[in-house]
This record gives C-alpha cells, sequence and structure tokens, in this order.
C-alpha cells in the first residue's frame, strides 16, 4: 500500500494560540486512523488544519507526496481532502439528492450511485434533509463526503446524537469506504472501543501532542495505555509502534 496522507512537524490552532504541535502522522491507502484524546486536545482543530480550513502554524501535508498549499481548502478539497464535519452542515431545505448533487464532481459519480453504499436513503431521496433522522442525515452526509471521490476522509464525531447501534453500522460503512475506494480515512470518535474495532492504528491526542500510537487491535488489548495516555500520565509513543 502506498501513502495517502502524510503530515511532518505538524503545528496549529486558531489564531494565536497553539491547539496541536509536532504531529507527525502517516496514514495509507485504503486504511483507518482512529484519532483520540479527551475533549479539548485539539483534535477537530487538527482535523480542520489538514482540510485546508485553518492556517498550520508549522510543518507540512501531503497527499500522495504532493505538498499542500498551507490554509488553501479548495486546493486541499482537490486534491482529494474531503472533511465530514461534527456539525452535518446539511442543506436542510433542500432535498437528499440536492444534497448529494451540490457537492457531486464533473465526469465524477452520479448521485443516485451512493445508494449502493446507503440504501436506505432510497426511500428518502426526495425530502428535505432536515426531514431526516439522525441517523439518516448522517449517512446523507457521508454520501455528499464520498460522490467527491476523496483520496483522505476526516471524519468529524461521526457518533454524535445517534444511537449505538446506528453507530455501528456507520462504523462498518466507514471501514468499507476505506478499503473499496482506497481512500486514508482519519477518524476522531470519542467511542474509542468501537473506533478501535474498524481502525487499522490509531494515535491519542493530548495537550496538543501526540502521546500514543499503535496499531489499533494492540491497543484496544492495553487498556490500561489508553487510560493513562487520557489522563496525560504516558508522555511518550509506544516504542516500535507506527500510527501508519
Amino acid at each position: 500500500m502506498s501513502t495517502r496522507l502524510e503530515c511532518t512537524d505538524l503545528s496549529g490552532g486558531r489564531g494565536s494560540a497553539t491547539a496541536f504541535r509536532n504531529v507527525d502522522l502517516t496514514v495509507e491507502e485504503g486504511s483507518v486512523l482512529a484519532l483520540l484524546g479527551p475533549n479539548g486536545a485539539g483534535k477537530t482543530t487538527l482535523l480542520l488544519t489538514l482540510a485546508g480550513l485553518l492556517p498550520a502554524q508549522g510543518g507540512t501535508i501531503s497527499v500522495d507526496g504532493t505538498r499542500l498549499r498551507n490554509g488553501r481548502p479548495a486546493a486541499a478539497n482537490a486534491a482529494g481532502v474531503v472533511l465530514v464535519p461534527d456539525n452535518r452542515a446539511l442543506f436542510t431545505t433542500l432535498t437528499v439528492e440536492e444534497n448529494i448533487r451540490v457537492a457531486a464532481r464533473r465526469n465524477g459519480p452520479k448521485p443516485k450511485s451512493l445508494l449502493e453504499t446507503f440504501p436506505a436513503l432510497e426511500k428518502r431521496w426526495n425530502l428535505p434533509a432536515g426531514a431526516l433522522s439522525g441517523g439518516e442525515q448522517q449517512m446523507l452526509v457521508m454520501a455528499r463526503a464520498l460522490v467527491q471521490q476523496p483520496r483522505v476522509l476526516l471524519i468529524d464525531e461521526l457518533s454524535m446524537g445517534l444511537a449505538p447501534l446506528i453507530v455501528e453500522d456507520l462504523f462498518k460503512t466507514v471501514s468499507a469506504i476505506a478499503a473499496d475506494h482506497k481512500c486514508a480515512v482519519i477518524l476522531v470518535e470519542q467511542h474509542v472501543n468501537l473506533a478501535l474495532e474498524v481502525a487499522d492504528s490509531a494515535a491519542v491526542l493530548n495537550r496538543g501532542r501526540i502521546v500514543l500510537r499503535g496499531a489499533a487491535e494492540e491497543l484496544a488489548a492495553s487498556p490500561e495505555l489508553l487510560e493513562g495516555a487520557y489522563l496525560g500520565i504516558h508522555q511518550e509513543e509506544v516504542a516500535g509502534a507506527s500510527a501508519s
């Protein structure tokens, strides 16, 4: 597998405040990285920086070996970086089809082709997005992201406000999207165990730094390491582990 996303010595924040610093991450095509950590650790700010919506304060971001221009969301999106925000950001008065169509690329997949991945949206196709349930809205957000043919998919709090069974189904879809579309996925998530079940690797961000990283299966089997990372006890990465 080849490297899809790489950030090196990346630092960023909002305005003059620094939210994270010296972050190194590598995510390969077809793989899922779970980005974990306590509230306020800088996870969302890191995703916004990777998407170009916030300028980096230092370091580099590359997709398929090409360095992205700093703080240029249109350039990042053109390179294949797609963000699924935690607030969904749907056009609630537009139909399901219209919400997908506005994100579709020229010569890209047709909106209805997304029903293969999200069949539950077919019966809601002509309804306004505001009339959908929370789970259906999250499917729509994912469909809108997928129609953009992402090379790098950044997902912020997929499970927010959803029932556990719906979350499990959505997480399985995330894993399938990574494998079928060969995109690199970074999944920010508070449901640690569910995230580790679908991820290939994981990293814990705390106080603006990566304090723990490794294979998702290994970290899932080491709850004491995860707890320590969340509490700020472990301040060094796992020796020999990889976040790719």
